[in-house]
């Protein structure tokens, strides 16, 4: 296997490091993209009920935040929870564009390796044929040991170009797909937080003994 990879050329050395860093990302990435970890369906519960139920304090607030990126959503709209309806939905899309952001974090570094580890395949085919047609001019046809070098350093890196760049790809796609519902998740969470706000302001205002409260008469 070693001496396959030492038949590639330099350039597998720099195909095998973008392997590396890919492989990492895609770790990285497999673990902090589940749903669970960035949208519990416990969380939106227990903040629903604080909410409704007048319950919400700074150590709560403090909580939520660190909870998940859904709770840091949640946590910067209920900061903003009694300065009306427009500030905090404003509040809630900053957040969610930041949580977003966030969970697109070395992505772009991942479509990088997709895209330059064919190059860099070709660049070796490209330095392999050179190489071949250099033998041809030095020595002629006639020694086939002296083409073999190159020949199989050009198919060697772009097969390891190939195969680093398809399955980077692939992974890659995921992962903006893989954002993209989360990000419909996160939507969802913090409309419902809107309702569950709204509701809550609704029956303060209505409860006896607040001012423009209705009142039953008394027989």
């Amino acid at each position: 296997m070693f001496e396959l990879f030492r038949a590639g050329g330099p350039l597998m050395w720099v195909i095998l490091l973008c392997s590396l860093v890919a492989l990492t990302i895609i770790f990285e990435r497999s673990l902090t993209l589940r749903r669970k970890n960035v949208a519990p369906n416990n969380l939106r519960h227990q903040v629903l009920e604080l909410v409704l139920a007048g319950k919400l304090g700074d150590d709560k607030i403090r909580v939520i935040k660190h909870h998940s990126p859904l709770g840091e959503v949640f946590a910067a709209g209920l900061r903003h929870i009694d300065s009306g309806k427009e500030d905090m939905k404003e509040a809630l899309e900053d957040s969610g564009k930041q949580v977003v952001h966030k969970l697109g974090r070395y992505l772009n570094t991942l479509g990088t390796i997709a895209s330059i580890t064919p190059l860099i395949g070709l660049l070796g085919t490209v330095i392999g044929m050179i190489k071949v047609f250099t033998a041809i001019t030095a020595v002629g046809v006639g020694d086939p040991t002296v083409l073999s070098g190159g020949i199989s350093e050009a198919l060697i890196t772009t097969a390891a170009g190939l195969s680093v760049g398809i399955p980077t790809l692939m992974f890659y796609r995921f992962f903006r797909s893989r954002i993209n519902e989360l990000t419909v998740i996160l939507e969802d969470n913090a409309l419902a937080l809107m309702d569950a706000a709204q509701q809550h302001s609704k029956a303060v205002a209505t409860s006896p003994g607040r001012p423009g409260a209705s009142r039953v008469p008394r027989v």
